[in-house]
């Protein structure tokens, strides 16, 4: 009899767990359909392109694995792999020094905090071609840091046609102008969320600056740390638009990175099959580094 009873009250509260799933589904519905359509679907198509010679006037041929076989032989493409790792191994440490320095400091300031986060996050509203545009003038041999140079008695320096590590540099100086407000408002809501009474403590028990951000500071910052490494790996793997406008590549393939690979070889040779193929093996490229960073922050926590 009791056992009857409890069955017949836990009847509702059953019943509005159901309604409250259906209604949780409902709103995100959208969303889901939104990545499905633009995100999930646009890789599968790419995946199954990707097995496929695809020509412009619709005709698909079946390849199987060949493309792939093509790309790992191909020395184009790890040249441009070995570009995009260099690129990738200097733009992101930059960038989340330079972001973490920015968010430091405004999380010190107190007064007109709001102006200055204003104001350096203007950049992150431009367009990668404008500030390549930008750039490319400023680092050419008439722009304004080599006339500096020049009236100083010193010698140019080749930022877009020098040796490669200069050249990559330059890009990702521009990338780092550009894209930092981002990641330097992502930390400063980490620090924002962090305990101010373990600082307190910290500053009582005689802990200097320096000591209370290395130990207790980046400790805290862990999760938003790795959030903000993923991201600015996956756009540093992404490098296009500054390469483009300000060296095609070049010089002599210097700059020549992975997405610029694709884009050739899909858009300039039509070879959409294989440039697919580029893209797929750049999805997993960056997948795999991803779950190793998720990694070895996993083993520092």
């Amino acid at each position: 009899m009791s056992t009857h009873l409890a069955s017949k009250r836990s009847q509702p509260g059953q019943a509005r767990l159901r309604r409250e799933a259906v209604t949780g589904i409902l709103f995100v519905l959208p969303t889901l359909i939104i990545f499905a359509v633009f995100k999930f679907l646009p890789i599968g198509g790419a995946g199954a392109m990707s097995l496929t010679q695809y020509r412009l006037n619709g005709d698909v041929e079946f390849l199987g694995a060949e493309n792939y076989e093509r790309l790992f032989a191909d020395p184009n493409f790890w040249q441009s792999l070995g570009v995009t790792l260099g690129y990738v191994v200097i733009f992101v440490p930059l960038i989340i020094v330079i972001s973490l320095a920015g968010a430091v400091l405004l999380n010190n300031l107190k007064r007109h905090d709001g102006l200055f986060r204003s104001l350096l996050f203007i950049p992150y509203l431009s367009s990668f071609v404008l500030a390549g545009i930008i750039f490319k003038w400023i680092f050419s041999n008439d722009g304004p840091i080599n006339v500096a140079l020049a009236g100083a008695g010193l010698g140019a320096i080749p930022f877009l046609s020098g040796d490669q590590w200069i050249v990559l540099l330059s890009l990702a100086m521009v990338a780092v102008w550009k894209g930092f407000g981002y990641s330097m408002l992502i930390f400063l809501a980490g620090l924002k969320a962090q305990p101010g009474e373990i600082h307190e403590a910290a500053k009582i028990d005689g802990a200097t600056s320096w000591q209370t951000f290395r130990h207790i500071t980046l400790p805290l910052l862990k999760p938003v740390t790795f959030f903000v490494l993923v991201i600015e790996t996956i756009v540093g793997f992404q490098v296009f638009d500054t390469v483009y406008v300000m060296t095609g590549g070049g010089p002599a393939n210097a700059s020549h990175s992975l997405i610029y690979f694709l884009y050739d070889q899909g858009f300039e040779f039509f070879d959409f099959g294989y440039a697919a193929a580029i893209g797929i093996v750049l999805f997993f490229i960056v997948l795999v580094l991803s779950l190793v960073q998720r990694r070895f922050f996993n083993e520092k926590a």
